[in-house]
Order: C-alpha cells, then sequence, then structure tokens
C-alpha cells in the first residue's frame, strides 16, 4: 500500500506516520509538508528513520504535488486548525481559505489523477456555533454538562454531539472550511469513482503537540503549568469550566486501516471521532489535575467572551463504533500523562511552538 500524509511535519501528521509504519508492513510511506509552523523541523528530523519520504512543498500550489508518486491513499492532515484563524491578526481570511479549502481541492484533483482514495481528518468545529451555545447546561464537579433532563435539538445528548447536529453559520472561517471541503470530497467522490471517508476529530493532543492556547490547548495548559507561564480561565465567568473532549491521534491509525481496507457504500461516509464523554474535562478540571501533578499554579481570572469560545463540545462517536468496531485505546489520563513526561523532559518546547 502506498499512502501519502499531508501535514507530515505537524504533530498530527507525524504522529500517524510512526504509528502507521508500526502497524503496516510493507508500506511506502509519503508526506508533503511546507514547514511553516514553528516545531515543524523538530519533527522532520524525528521522522528522518522512518522510512517516510518527504516532500517539501505547499498543497495550495497544485504544482507542488506533481513529483508525488501515484499513491492509493491520501491522508489529508494538513490545516490551519485554530478556530481563530483569518481573525487574529496571524493569518488572513484568505491564507485560511487557501490553506483549508483550496488545498483540499488541489488534493481532490490529485485523487482524481491517480485513482486514489481520500481521508478528511475534519474538525468538530463543522457544528453550529449558535446551536451550541444555546444548549441548557448546568455545573457539576466544576464542569459543564448537558442538563440530564433537557429538552435537547435533534443530534445532541448526553453523550456529545452527534453527526445530525445542525452545521448552520456561523462556524467560524476554520469550520467553514472544513465544511466546506467535506462537501467537495464527497462530490469528488461520488463523481470520479475514488472512496472518501470523513473523519470529524474532537481535541487531539498528545507529546509534542505544539502547545498554542487556540488550537492544543491541553499540551499548552500543561506545558505552562509546569512553567509557571501564566494562565487564565477565559469567559464564562472566568471560573474553567468549558469542557472538551481529547483523542490522541494514534488511536486514528486502527480506525483509519479499517476505512483504507473497505469500500461498502452502505456505510456513512461522515463520522465523529472523538475521546468522547469519558474522555472529557473542563479548564477548572486541568488545571486541578495539573496542581496535583506539578505542585499548586496561581490561575487569573477574565470573564471577557472571547471570539467562537463555547462552554461545551463533546462529540459523539457511536457511530465510527457502530460501523468500525472503533473506540478510542487511551483515556485523558494516560494523555495527560504523556504531555506531562514530555513537558519535563523538554524545557523549551513552549518557546519552540509560540510565535
Amino acid at each position: 500500500m502506498k499512502i501519502l500524509i499531508t501535514g507530515a511535519c505537524g504533530f498530527v501528521g507525524s504522529t500517524l506516520a510512526r504509528s502507521l509504519r508500526e502497524h503496516v508492513t510493507g508500506l511506502d510511506l509519503y508526506g508533503i509538508d511546507n514547514l511553516s509552523r514553528p516545531g515543524s523541523e523538530t519533527n522532520r528530523r524525528a521522522l528522518a528513520g522512518s522510512g517516510l519520504k518527504l516532500f517539501h512543498g505547499d498543497i495550495r500550489i497544485a504544482s507542488d504535488l506533481a513529483p508525488i508518486p501515484k499513491v492509493d491513499w491520501v491522508i489529508d492532515a494538513a490545516a490551519n486548525p485554530s478556530v481563530l484563524a483569518g481573525v487574529d491578526g496571524v493569518a488572513s481570511s484568505r491564507q485560511v481559505v487557501e490553506n483549508n479549502l483550496f488545498g483540499t481541492v488541489n488534493l481532490l484533483e490529485f485523487c482524481r489523477t491517480c485513482s486514489a482514495g481520500f481521508i478528511l481528518l475534519s474538525t468538530s468545529r463543522v457544528y453550529s456555533i449558535e446551536a451550541l451555545s444555546k444548549l441548557p447546561l448546568e455545573i457539576h464537579a466544576q464542569a459543564c454538562r448537558v442538563q440530564p433532563e433537557a429538552n435537547l435539538p435533534v443530534g445532541a445528548g448526553p453523550e456529545g454531539i452527534t453527526e445530525a447536529f445542525s452545521t448552520a453559520a456561523p462556524i467560524s472561517l476554520y469550520g467553514a472550511t472544513k465544511l466546506a471541503s467535506e462537501c467537495l470530497a464527497l462530490e469528488y467522490g461520488a463523481t470520479f469513482g475514488f472512496p472518501v471517508w470523513i473523519n470529524r476529530c474532537g481535541v487531539l493532543a498528545g507529546a509534542g503537540q505544539f502547545g498554542r492556547p487556540d488550537q492544543g490547548i491541553f499540551s499548552f495548559w500543561v506545558h505552562s503549568h509546569l512553567r509557571r507561564r501564566p494562565l487564565r480561565f477565559i469567559g464564562f465567568e472566568g471560573r474553567g469550566y468549558q469542557v472538551r473532549d481529547c483523542l490522541h491521534p494514534r488511536d486514528l491509525v486502527s480506525l483509519l486501516l479499517r476505512q483504507m481496507n473497505e469500500n461498502i457504500n452502505e456505510l456513512h461516509r461522515v463520522q465523529n471521532v472523538s475521546g468522547g464523554r469519558v474522555n472529557s474535562m473542563s479548564l477548572a478540571q486541568l488545571h486541578a489535575w495539573c496542581d496535583a501533578r506539578f505542585g499548586q499554579c496561581p490561575v487569573q481570572s477574565d470573564p471577557t467572551p472571547r471570539q467562537f469560545d463555547l462552554p461545551w463540545v463533546v462529540l459523539d462517536s457511536s457511530l465510527a463504533k457502530q460501523q468500525w468496531q472503533w473506540a478510542p485505546a487511551t483515556g485523558i489520563e494516560a494523555v495527560l500523562e504523556e504531555i506531562a513526561r514530555y513537558a519535563e523532559a523538554n524545557p523549551d518546547w513552549l518557546d519552540l511552538s509560540l510565535p
């Protein structure tokens, strides 16, 4: 089997590359990355002995894909993954669209020409901000949760958000580019006859993730707490009760391998893939975990709302379990401990990963 991973020197891409190499014999593994993000060079060096053949290129430029040999599958892990992308002053709105949507178009054309299957790593951020913000929540054990007896909209339940939940705008520029990429991928696959799978991921986390508050909150918080960097509970009364679920990207590999070896038309092409409710945690709970692991560290309270932030985003992956017998193998406590040990061994990681 021949596989191309985009964003191969990012946290997710490099983790998948190493894990696929461990699980599959006789694999021809290719990667492409523009090496623009802080920390990418570190991952490039770490991948040097993995057998991955890396192409330095940008998926926004169609000609950069030309040197890559014909492959059987493309796993798209390249994106600007910040929900604040295009409005935070770091990347322009046009850059976000070019990265996350136009790049997908080039990859789909690549798949069309070589009849390769396409797997898109999408996001929980395709779900409606307005609908999520209106969910009836309560506080339990320093964390938001859905009110057990509440009348909930279609696609919402105590276990999380299903694929049936609203994707109506607004969903942020980041969410919109990923949702548009999903639609295009499905259309290309149906029109030109190649398999497409869409995996909507919750928050991905693990050792070696670039610790940024807008896209790697678990890693950012653990590294910052250990180094006694300033930390703030932002929005929602400044109490840190907002909740996200957590998934280690290596747990995706078993699912990806099943998808690459199966093409039953009756299966749903879009599925949530996440840690789910049992692997979710509020910022307050995360801070308490860090206090117990590293010793107490002060945290500031800032009730000022931040654009696009939400009090509770947890995905229900029941469909993936039903279709693929898939469930996350790494619990959130193990993910946090892995990050903690990495933080202790790499004292300069925050300086490397933050702009």
